[in-house]
């Protein structure tokens, strides 16, 4: 196994992306990542707040740097990174609450998992009538809610891919939210 090569401090960082970019050694990016993972370990912990979580997380934004890296103008490459490992953490939290969209309360699609496991007919009645709901959805808040909540993307990314402004994505999101969880309600047992 390859160790990575210490930095030469007479090495920038923006000399090390740029030689990064230009070869895409490994070895080169891990130099410049060595001193950054304090840095990116601090932030996950921040978010996380568990250390092999936040460990995992660390050498998971490695990996997404391999080609974010080749893709983006990186003027500072330690604001670069922590907005990316930041953005990376959010991501995982949403993740990790996304999927219970089916208990109905205040925060409806953001809800707690449910909590015993012969919930199984039940939850799957429930997606039966989510699904059935989110057809009763404007196209616009069917294709927003769909791409917010069961995609994952950031509002700039629903309107990036609808084609819709900014401002009616949020609207979108917002009103498709609520009138699914009138639907449901009004169908629900």
């Amino acid at each position: 196994m390859a160790t990575i090569p210490e930095k030469n401090s007479s090495l920038s960082d923006e000399h090390l992306v740029a030689k990064y970019k230009k070869s895409g050694d490994l070895q080169v990016l891990g130099s410049l990542y060595k001193d950054y993972m304090p840095l990116v370990y601090g932030v996950c912990l921040k978010y996380f707040k568990e250390p092999e979580l936040s460990k995992d997380a660390v050498m998971q934004i490695f990996e997404q740097l391999i080609e974010k890296l080749k893709n983006h103008e990186v003027k500072n490459f330690k604001s670069w990174l922590y907005v990316l490992s930041r953005n990376f953490c959010l991501m995982e939290l949403r993740k990790s609450k996304k999927m219970n969209i089916v208990n109905i309360d205040d925060n409806f699609v953001e809800s707690a998992p449910l909590l015993h496991h012969d919930d199984n007919d039940t939850k799957e009645a429930q997606l039966v009538l989510m699904e059935k709901c989110i057809e009763t959805l404007t196209e616009e808040q069917k294709w927003s809610v769909k791409l917010f909540y069961l995609q994952q993307k950031c509002y700039t990314q629903v309107a990036d891919v609808t084609g819709y402004d900014l401002k009616k994505v949020k609207s979108y999101i917002q009103n498709g939210k609520r009138n699914l969880k009138i639907c449901i309600e009004k169908n629900g047992e």
